[in-house]
């Protein structure tokens, strides 16, 4: 089995699916920061296909970063400037060619995530 990463996005607060969040994948190495893809939510919160495929996967350390504001306030749950979270970038490492699935579960004052399956 090679590697792949999937994301979602759950709206804790409306508790629904985040529809339209715009995902950016950085490879990270050191002090460097690459892109290598971009992605949007569909409306199940998801990306239509995994963020990083197989055929580009590579073990190391990978940035995750959802503009979380932008769909903030598109559904009206925030109103004040600045807001309390814009940009969410998740760090996080892949040491084996497995499927990793890192969730965003978010909400206007808040986020978590985890290694989902």
């Amino acid at each position: 089995m090679s590697g792949y990463l999937t994301t979602h996005v759950l709206d804790t607060a409306k508790g629904c699916p985040a529809e339209g969040i715009r995902i950016m994948l950085y490879r990270v190495s050191g002090n460097s920061h690459r892109k290598i893809a971009e992605s949007t939510t569909n409306a199940d919160g998801r990306t239509d296909a995994p963020i990083l495929p197989e055929v580009k996967f590579k073990t190391g350390t990978y940035e995750l970063v959802f503009c979380a504001g932008d769909y903030l306030r598109a559904t009206g749950q925030v109103t004040q400037e600045p807001l309390f979270l814009d940009e969410v970038p998740l760090r996080f490492g892949m040491s084996e060619e497995a499927h990793y699935h890192v969730p965003l579960l978010l909400s206007p004052y808040g986020y978590s995530t985890y290694r989902g399956s």
